[in-house]
């Protein structure tokens, strides 16, 4: 539908929308476009099948550029939203983990109030053929679910975008009630993305070193289970201070416990 006025002024800004591995420059094209119709403009690709800049993307952005010639392109979902401190996962319900799961009403309420509190957020979409792996959702903080037919439930990755953008839209023109959310007592900041897969990381490098991955080939459920237990808990940055310190007292404070003492050289 025709509708573009270019004496009015643009609406820009919202949650992140990262788009990981998406497969063809047409899908990215109308998924930007779906964007700037809700007024968000904050494009993140990850290794875009079909590279970027896109020649097609741009042809099916029908004028988008608030949201293309923004875009930015990152290697990795860890890089892409290391700044985020709150993330959803745009996906099917999880199987096989304890996640926290949101219709688009409720995200779209979620995101404004971490918003208005000054927290950044973003929503990630997976490739269009295969959705987003566990590991991936597993980094986020709770995900989306689109009510669809259960017979037949393939969203276009645009449609995906366009249906989250609409309640991010009606939520701007109606402020929920319920205001920023707010914590009690004085509790630092949530975390970023990067500060809590780091502490993934150390976490689980330390456990590695114990033998705690057993069966091996168990290890990838046992770590993506680790990891939501923590999501759930929505980790302050002295959260994560504080259990990079028990982990480090756990190594390093008990002789012997998980690693051999090396021998004194004198």
């Amino acid at each position: 539908m025709a509708g573009t006025d270019r004496s009015q002024s643009l609406t820009l800004g919202g949650p992140a929308v990262v788009l990981i591995r998406p497969q063809l420059g047409e899908n990215i094209g109308s998924a930007a476009r779906a964007m700037l119709n809700f007024g968000l403009s904050d494009l993140r690709l990850v290794e875009p099948r079909q590279g970027w800049p896109n020649e097609r993307a741009i042809a099916s952005s029908s004028g988008a550029e608030a949201v293309t010639e923004r875009a930015r392109v990152f290697g990795s979902t860890a890089e892409a939203i290391a700044d985020l401190k709150f993330v959803y996962a745009a996906s099917a319900r999880p199987r096989d983990m304890a996640k926290l799961v949101l219709s688009p009403e409720e995200g779209a309420k979620r995101l404004h109030a971490h918003l208005a509190a000054g927290e950044p957020t973003g929503v990630v979409f997976g490739p269009e053929r295969t959705g987003l792996h566990n590991d991936e959702i597993a980094m986020a903080d709770a995900v989306i679910v689109i009510p669809a037919n259960p017979g037949f439930s393939s969203l276009n990755l645009a449609h995906a975008v366009l249906l989250i953008g609409y309640e991010w839209f009606l939520g701007a023109e109606q402020p929920s009630s319920r205001g920023p959310l707010r914590r009690r007592g004085k509790r630092s900041g949530k975390a970023t993305s990067q500060e809590t897969l780091d502490f993934f990381a150390h976490l689980e490098r330390e456990l590695d070193a114990a033998g705690f991955w057993h069966p091996p080939e168990k290890a990838p459920r046992m770590v993506r289970n680790i990891r939501n237990l923590f999501q759930r808990s929505g980790l302050t940055e002295q959260d994560v201070r504080t259990m990079r310190g028990v982990v480090k007292a756990l190594v390093e404070g008990g002789p012997g416990r998980y690693r051999k003492k090396k021998p004194d050289p004198g």
